[in-house]
């Protein structure tokens, strides 16, 4: 089984990057996570778009297309999911020149969040599950990850709280557990 995981943080030190680092080490043995880096994907433009997609683009939506499935870790910005990941959404929801469908229609995804706040990403994954069922992925499983007060249970780039270790593992056996 392969993962993709996506951080909807471009921060170096990105809380929900280190999510998507312990999902890694917490993963059954035969699945594999590849986190994928957002950094330069151009901002969606349908005339961008009509020319071809630009090389960041059309290296994120091989890397969809060929995962099994996908791990997002959504940050919160001002109560909602953030533009990088919003815009890379937005790409991968839409099948581009050389791909007859769009790579995200019909993938199953997972989300998990990381905030320093109080009530984690309660609103951005709300946001993201409306924003991926509409672009035609699967959201599962229904529960949440929510990492409050991240900067309290990431200690040096690494998720080292326990309970929180095992709630994401626990996330992610349960995400498997839908994927065929």
């Amino acid at each position: 089984m392969d993962i993709l995981g996506i951080s909807g943080s471009l921060r170096r030190a990105s809380f929900n990057t280190v999510l998507l680092h312990a999902a890694q080490e917490l993963l059954p043995a035969g699945t594999t996570l590849t986190i994928h880096d957002l950094h330069g994907l151009p901002l969606f433009d349908q005339d961008v778009e009509e020319q071809g997609d630009p090389a960041p683009v059309a290296a994120l939506k091989d890397a969809v297309a060929q995962a099994d499935a996908l791990l997002l870790a959504c940050p919160e910005y001002n109560g909602g999911i953030t533009g990088v990941l919003k815009n890379a959404i937005d790409w991968i929801s839409r099948p581009g020149i050389a791909r007859p469908s769009a790579p995200l229609a019909g993938k199953r995804a997972c989300i998990v969040g990381a905030s320093p706040g109080v009530t984690g990403t309660v609103r951005a994954q709300d946001q993201l599950r409306l924003v991926l069922r509409r672009a035609g992925a699967v959201v599962e499983p229904q529960g949440e990850v929510l990492v409050f007060q991240a900067h309290t249970k990431i200690v040096d780039g690494r998720l080292a709280d326990e309970r929180t270790r095992e709630l994401l593992a626990r996330h992610l056996h349960n995400f498997l557990g839908t994927l065929p």
